[in-house]
């Protein structure tokens, strides 16, 4: 166990990061928030802080009360994870790495001194400062890149194009309230269809709408609540790619292998034994 690698998230993206490290022969602790809100559920580990355990590709991903069950999980082979968004386990252990792959955009407490080898991806960090390296997320030919200084391609708030759509493929809520489904991950929604409503305060239900026709990539859980512009749902043009909403996608098997290639080359660069 003394090469626990602890992941600070476990959304759909930091699942790929996760699965890389894993089969790469490393003991993946998951830290996750109390409600995460990933929206491509079916590939993200976060979702065994609500049904207690999850699994993708063959990799299952437990919920842990505390470290002496995370380090039985790692033991059995599976990813443990806890609900730490604070990163107290710190003062338990001292990672061989830690990755932040919260994705926020924004530096969430992720600090060099953490472990050894501190990776983060995406923009809201500085290389060399808040971490050894950031790994670029941004789409396009930076994808995975990995810096030593300087900061990751700022958040434009624009999706990646995708079959010819960018921003209409992520669909934000419109009211502040509780969202219900009307559609599943998976579905084929047309044009104008319903695939959720927002019940705010005053029991009004507001409807949520595909803006094309596609396929129904990601959506939120069903009865967490929103607020305004709260990303909730992401459509695909491409319907005949269904499997995709079940496996790790093309980005974070990317971001894996680049997380992976900074921490060889780092523990390399520090005399760390791996």
């Amino acid at each position: 166990m003394d090469k626990i690698i602890i992941v600070r998230g476990g959304g759909d993206l930091a699942t790929g990061v996760i699965s890389v490290l894993h089969k790469a022969g490393f003991n993946i602790l998951s830290l996750e928030a109390e409600k995460p809100s990933a929206i491509r559920r079916t590939v993200a580990f976060s979702e065994a802080v609500y049904e207690g355990s999850s699994e993708i590709e063959g990799l299952k991903c437990v919920l842990c009360s505390d470290l002496g069950e995370a380090e039985e999980e790692m033991k059995n082979g599976n990813v443990a994870m806890m609900k730490d968004p604070e990163c107290e386990v710190l003062n338990k252990i001292r990672p061989f790495a830690l990755v932040d792959a919260i994705l926020a955009k924004k530096n969430l407490g992720t600090k060099k001194d953490m472990a050894d080898i501190v990776v983060a991806l995406g923009p809201g960090f500085e290389a060399g400062v808040d971490a050894d390296i950031v790994i670029e997320t941004k789409r396009g030919h930076k994808l995975g890149r990995m810096y030593e200084t300087g900061f990751a391609i700022p958040n434009t708030g624009v999706p990646g194009l995708i079959a010819g759509h960018s921003s209409d493929r992520v669909i934000h809520a419109s009211h502040k309230g509780v969202l219900y489904n009307r559609a599943s991950i998976g579905d084929i929604v047309e044009e104008g269809q319903v695939i959720a409503v927002i019940r705010d305060e005053e029991a009004k239900e507001h409807e949520v709408k595909a803006g094309f026709t596609g396929l129904l990539r990601g959506l939120i859980r069903d009865g967490f609540p929103v607020t305004e512009g709260f990303k909730i749902a992401d459509i695909d043009a491409r319907k005949e790619e269904h499997d995709n909403c079940f496996t790790i996608s093309d980005k974070a098997r990317s971001l894996g292998g680049s997380t992976l290639c900074a921490i060889m080359y780092l523990a390399a660069k520090k005399g760390l034994s791996l």
